[in-house]
């Protein structure tokens, strides 16, 4: 979903990030309840229903909804699908995993983040794809600060991910975010440590492993959006939005309670 802006970062105030801080949370407690939702039997158009529903009560603008004409409030990926899945009237099943990436704004200001989850019992080489791919996630935060370089963030979630065994997938990567849904600095899951740009204190960005059990090539279907894996094997994603800080560990918006 890049939109191909000119490569300005756009460094927020301390009020900026403070006004982004509502979006956020909005996104982090949609993720918990349909992350709550999620079993067998249950349809994705029904999880796209349900934000729809919530975010029309609330006066919220849902991000995803007519970006480059995409349909819905969510993306949906099960299995194989990797990113940017079609809410459809497909019916979850057992053994399934979920991918839901989602997007808030509020007040012009974007949240975005992604989990995936189990849809009832899964094997264990699914759950191990899950764990990873979000303890790559939590890799590449402990590593974002002021003064390290991207490639340094890159190069921690891909060691993860590669470290055990998984793919990266490079067609598809992180982003800055702020009144834009996408914004530079772009933020690859993979790099080389000591290279690339220095981070600096006002950046908001939203990092965002993919990762395969088999390659990480991708396809993308006759939709024009969903990308799955080329092998058919199965994939995993989790984003946050955070801002970083000077001194400090970045701030997570999109942090669950």
């Amino acid at each position: 979903m890049l939109d191909g802006r000119a490569n300005q970062v756009i460094l927020k105030s301390a009020n900026e990030i403070e006004q982004m801080r509502p979006a956020g949370r909005m996104v982090a407690e949609t993720l918990q309840e349909l992350a709550q939702m999620v079993r067998p039997g249950v349809r994705l158009a029904d999880l796209n229903t349900y934000v729809v529903q919530k975010y029309d009560r609330l006066g919220v603008t849902p991000t995803f909804v007519d970006y480059h004409g995409f349909p819905d409030t969510i993306c949906a990926s099960v299995n194989e699908q990797i990113v940017h899945g079609f809410a459809t009237d497909r019916i979850l099943q057992d053994g399934d995993i979920l991918s839901i990436d989602h997007g808030a704004t509020i007040n012009g200001w974007v949240g975005d983040s992604a989990i995936t989850v189990p849809v009832g019992t899964i094997s264990p080489e699914a759950q191990r794809l899950i764990d990873v791919t979000r303890e790559s996630l939590d890799a590449g935060i402990a590593v974002a600060r002021v003064g390290v370089r991207k490639g340094d963030i890159g190069a921690a979630i891909q060691a993860v991910l590669e470290d055990a065994g998984y793919g990266v997938v490079r067609q598809y990567v992180g982003h800055g975010i702020g009144r834009a849904m996408h914004e530079p600095p772009s933020m690859p899951n993979f790099g080389q440590a000591g290279s690339g740009m220095i981070m600096r204190k006002g950046m908001v960005i939203a990092l965002e492993p993919m990762a395969t059990i088999g390659s990480p090539e991708t396809v993308e279907l006759d939709d024009g959006w969903t990308v799955r894996t080329k092998d058919g094997k199965l994939s995993a994603h989790f984003e946050h939005t955070m801002a970083l800080r000077e001194g400090e560990p970045p701030d997570v918006l999109t942090a669950w309670n």
